[in-house]
C-alpha cells in the first residue's frame, strides 16, 4: 500500500472528500481533542491532589474523569491496532503540556524557546491526527534525509511539517 503522505495533493483531496462525505466532522473533533487534553490534565491534578492531601476521594474523582475521557476518545478513535489508543492519549497529553510550558516561556519573554515548544506541540497534535485518520502507513515511513519525505520532496519540511500543513488545511475550527 502506498503511503498517501508521499503525494501531498492526493492526500489533501482524500481529506476533503472525507469531509464532504460527512465521515468526519473535523472541527467538532478538534474541539473534542482539546477537551480530552484538558480531561487528561484534570486526571493528573486529581492524582497529585490526592497524593499531596492524603484524601483518597480524589482518586475516585480521577476515575470518573478517566471514564469520561475514555468515552470521548472513543468518539474519535473508532478503530485502532496495537497501542494506538495509548499512543493517541499520550500524543494529546504531551501536546497540551508542551503548549502550556511554551505559554509560560512566552510570558517570561523567552519567545524563541516558546516558539520551539509550540512547534513541537503542534507536531505531536498533527501526528495524533495522522495516526487516527489513517494517513500514516508506518510500513512506508522511511528516513531519506532529515527533512525530506522521499527523494522527490523538494520542500523538505519533514514528515511532521507536511502532516502539520495537512492538519491546517483539513481542520478549520471556524466552520460552524
Amino acid at each position: 500500500m502506498e503511503n498517501p503522505i508521499k503525494n501531498y495533493t492526493e492526500l489533501v483531496e482524500k481529506v476533503d472528500n472525507m469531509k464532504k462525505q460527512d465521515k468526519m466532522d473535523l472541527s467538532s473533533d478538534q474541539d473534542l481533542t482539546i477537551a480530552i487534553m484538558n480531561l487528561v490534565s484534570i486526571e493528573e491534578h486529581f492524582f497529585f491532589t490526592a497524593a499531596k492531601t492524603g484524601k483518597n476521594e480524589y482518586y475516585d474523582l480521577l476515575q470518573e474523569v478517566r471514564k469520561m475521557r475514555g468515552d470521548l476518545l472513543r468518539k474519535i478513535i473508532k478503530e485502532y491496532e496495537g497501542e494506538v489508543w495509548c499512543i493517541s492519549k499520550h500524543l494529546l497529553a504531551a501536546s497540551m503540556r508542551l503548549m502550556e510550558v511554551g505559554t509560560k516561556q512566552h510570558k517570561m519573554g523567552h519567545k524563541e524557546e516558546a516558539e520551539d515548544l509550540f512547534k513541537k506541540s503542534y507536531d505531536l497534535y498533527s501526528l495524533f491526527w495522522g495516526v487516527n485518520m489513517k494517513i500514516i502507513n508506518t510500513d512506508d515511513v522511511k528516513k531519506i534525509d532529515s527533512d525530506a519525505l522521499n527523494k522527490h520532496d523538494m520542500e523538505k519540511k519533514g514528515f511532521l511539517g507536511k502532516l502539520g500543513d495537512l492538519v491546517k488545511k483539513a481542520i478549520d475550527c471556524c466552520i460552524e
